[in-house]
């Protein structure tokens, strides 16, 4: 190897020195290379095995690699999904000195897969779906952030997948730049159009080799991902400000972006004298994403749907409340205390047995939300939860059940819960009124 080997790289990995960097990259060994599902480039791409992981190798000019790798540290920065730079080899040279191409390295996204491996499969149409929301969403963070991609495609873009959920990370970013002020609506709607061209001919190419479903419709699906763009980019930019006794819009918001197929990740409450003012940031989330973090923030072993409706009105406790700056952890053990558990202890002994703890406060957050649409304004919580025991809880069908029971059975320590919790329900796959079924 070249003395002359100029590696670039925040943590340089020991390893890097043992890949064959004095061979062209189309000439590396079995040996070196992993065997991995590959997209469509511009550039050649290999993959190559290095300290345990598999490392993505690029090779480009020295200009486009060293900005490529600023770029996706920057983007990494913000908090945008992303492959993670590794590195820029440059001043590479063969056996005879002749110089050979910079590359920039990149680590492999685990368990990821480019569009091309996902589609040479048969997938049900639904599951398509889930895969253009996952590229909307990226695709509206990284506008979000001032991102102009100029090269948004399928072949630029890895999704891991699991049970049908979806989640997309940015692979290319040597057309993209990043400005301070953000991007004004036709960069935006330039960025579409690249988006709407390449994916419908990306799909309309695996078509013609008779590689996806018949069902799968490549410009339907390409207009698809233009349609869910919008409607998210609306919901997340337009503000919306409502007086301090109606919080119970937030979970209009929120329900609509739960008809889009977002689940809401953040949820932050600005309050001025005007009013208060609502800005949601959704996230597609991976299969066990809700169950594993109440657990993990909380103990509380809950389903995921009961997770997702605890963690929504977590989120919410802490943002109506002050406590977005405060330590996640003390936040949720707080809301523990406070509002979680007093409600569980509320319920009387002998309708403990008809749903689990996790469920009953599920239900209680949704009949909460009912009670507030039908009154037009905020229910306190001890009051929603009188209501819930005494007209839902005590009619369901069990063998516990009591006939004819006092209904001050039990007596609500107010000052021990907070009264507006500001519970958030997100919506069910099915759409019949879960009231009914009880």
């Amino acid at each position: 190897m070249s003395g002359s080997l100029s590696i670039t790289s925040a943590m340089a990995d020991p390893a890097l020195l043992d890949l064959p960097w004095d061979l062209p990259l189309d000439a590396w060994p079995n040996d070196t290379i992993a065997a991995l599902p590959k997209g469509i480039s511009r550039h050649l791409v290999r993959f190559a095995h290095l300290s345990g992981h598999v490392a993505a190798v690029k090779e480009t000019t020295s200009d486009m690699a060293r900005g490529e790798y600023e770029m996706l540290r920057t983007l990494q920065r913000l908090e945008i999904p992303c492959v993670d730079p590794i590195a820029v080899i440059d001043g590479r040279t063969d056996a005879d000195g002749e110089p050979l191409k910079p590359v920039l390295v990149t680590r492999h996204l685990k368990f990821s897969l480019p569009y091309r491996a996902l589609f040479s499969q048969t997938l049900r149409p639904d599951t398509a779906t889930r895969l253009v929301d996952a590229l909307a969403v990226l695709l509206v963070r990284l506008h979000i952030v001032g991102f102009f991609w100029g090269d948004v495609s399928l072949s630029n873009t890895l999704f891991r997948r699991d049970a049908g959920a979806f989640a997309a990370y940015l692979v290319d970013a040597e057309t993209g730049k990043l400005y301070s002020g953000g991007l004004s609506n036709g960069q935006r709607e330039n960025d579409l159009e690249i988006a709407r061209v390449n994916i419908a001919g990306e799909l309309l190419d695996l078509e013609a080799g008779g590689r996806v479903a018949d069902e799968l419709d490549p410009v339907r699906i390409s207009n698809g991902i233009v349609a869910a763009y919008r409607s998210l980019w609306t919901e997340l930019t337009e503000s919306e400000s409502f007086s301090s006794a109606e919080r119970w819009r937030i979970n209009e918001r929120v329900n609509r972006l739960n008809a889009l197929g977002f689940d809401i990740e953040e949820l932050a409450i600005k309050t001025d004298d005007a009013g208060t003012t609502v800005r949601i940031q959704p996230k597609v989330v991976d299969a066990g994403h809700h169950q594993r973090r109440l657990l993990r923030l909380t103990g509380l072993d809950a389903q995921e749907n009961q997770a997702r409706r605890l963690l929504n009105d977590l989120d919410s406790y802490r943002a109506t409340y002050g406590k977005a700056e405060v330590d996640e952890e003390m936040a949720a053990h707080e809301w523990l205390v406070r509002v979680f558990e007093p409600v569980v202890r509320a319920i009387p002994v002998e309708l403990r047995g008809k749903l689990e703890p996790a469920e009953v406060f599920h239900q209680l957050l949704e009949h909460r939300w009912y009670m507030a649409q039908e009154a037009g304004h905020d229910i306190p919580l001890a009051e929603a939860v009188t209501h819930y025991v005494n007209d839902v809880l005590r009619h369901r069908r069990d063998e516990a059940t009591v006939i004819d029971p006092p209904t001050d059975a039990f007596t609500m320590p107010i000052d021990t819960i907070a009264p507006m919790t500001g519970a958030i329900p997100v919506a069910d796959d099915e759409q019949d009124d879960w009231r009914l079924k009880v």
